[in-house]
């Protein structure tokens, strides 16, 4: 191999009801990215555990996030989708990784802390070594690019540390089982096993925030449900979310630059904007001056137009779980033998007997 094939990975954590933001931030970049690349797309459920080790329908959960990536248009046959679980070797080089990453890397990682808080001691170790297994989630198939928001970008960074160090580590046997690829990091030569995986940023993320607070990100954990717009809300529940929805008494500002210090108003322009797939600007262009009692039964037309056949595809999956688990199942098996190969190329390069 003279260079690494690219090859997107993504995965999505089946905790909670898939929202809006999740849609717009990740999944409807997914279906997008899969046009002109090779996806593997993957439902994460061991990471779910590391926060909250029991729930009550985890089955439930994965067939859903499923569900919401075949409804929204990501084709099981072209790529690849599966649940994590399904292929061992990704606990298994996340043991390896565990061993490659310094705790020092750890205990830096932001989210951990934010999700730990204060009571870090209680805090599970599988939360403190999460970013080892998403780093194995990505290299035990030599991805190269992986969609990313701002929570990510620095585990993303620590997959790249860990692929490096490896590479570094184990140079020479990389070189002598005839594994590796010449690439240049930085100005520096290496030959590696591992790909230096690359951020996918495509265009400003659309940050969407809770209908509520609009100071605070949208999230599956918020006990109100009128905070968010679930992908399985059917038209009346969004109609009422957003008519509900908080605003301010001002009118809607001509340009962008009117919408600093009004978080309400920039969210429901920002949603409008990103479920149109236009920029705010435009949106203002069309709605600058206007009162929110009229912005909202277009926001309300617009979201249901979007949502309704994404909402109307996953019940119908969620009605057929034979055929979401039959989809989970080849690709676990497609991905299981892209990663049983690394495996024993890495099995090999550590020295462990086969």
């Amino acid at each position: 191999m003279t260079a690494f094939k690219p090859l997107v990975f993504s995965g999505v954590q089946p905790t909670g009801n898939l929202h809006l933001g999740n849609y717009l931030g990740a999944i409807r970049k997914f279906v997008a990215l899969q046009e002109s690349n090779d996806c593997i797309y993957c439902v994460v459920d061991l990471h779910s555990i590391t926060a909250q080790l029991v729930h009550e329908d985890l089955i439930g959960q994965i067939r859903s996030i499923a569900a919401a990536f075949i409804a929204s248009g990501i084709d099981p046959e072209k790529h690849i989708v599966f649940n994590q679980s399904a292929v061992p070797q990704h606990a298994e080089l996340a043991w390896v990784f565990n061993c490659v990453a310094r705790i020092g890397w750890m205990n830096r990682m932001t989210q951990f802390k934010d999700k730990a808080g204060k009571d870090r001691e209680n805090a599970s170790l599988g939360l403190l070594a999460y970013p080892s297994l998403m780093a194995a989630d990505i290299l035990v198939y030599r991805a190269t690019h992986v969609p990313v928001g701002d929570d990510q970008k620095q585990h993303l960074e620590l997959a790249r540390d860990i692929a490096m160090k490896f590479n570094l580590d184990f140079k020479e046997k990389i070189r002598a089982t005839g594994t590796g690829v010449d690439i240049v990091v930085g100005e520096e030569p290496v030959h590696a096993y591992f790909p230096m995986v690359e951020p996918m940023i495509e265009g400003p993320a659309p940050r969407v925030m809770s209908l509520r607070d609009g100071t605070k990100k949208m999230s599956k954990s918020d006990p109100s449900d009128l905070s968010r717009i679930n992908l399985m809300d059917d038209a009346e529940a969004i109609s009422k979310k957003i008519r509900k929805a908080k605003t301010d008494p001002d009118a809607l500002p001509s340009e962008t630059e009117g919408l600093k210090g009004r978080p309400e108003a920039d969210n429901l322009v920002g949603i409008y904007a990103a479920l149109a797939d236009t920029s705010k600007a435009n949106v203002l262009a069309q709605f600058g001056g206007q009162q929110f009692s009229a912005f909202k039964p277009a926001l309300i037309d617009l979201a249901v137009s979007v949502l309704s056949p994404v909402t109307t595809e996953m019940r119908r999956l969620m009605d057929d779980t034979a055929h979401i688990d039959a989809i989970l199942r080849k690709g676990g098996e497609r991905a299981r033998a892209r990663a049983e190969k690394t495996m024993a190329e890495v099995a090999d390069i550590i020295g462990f007997l086969r």
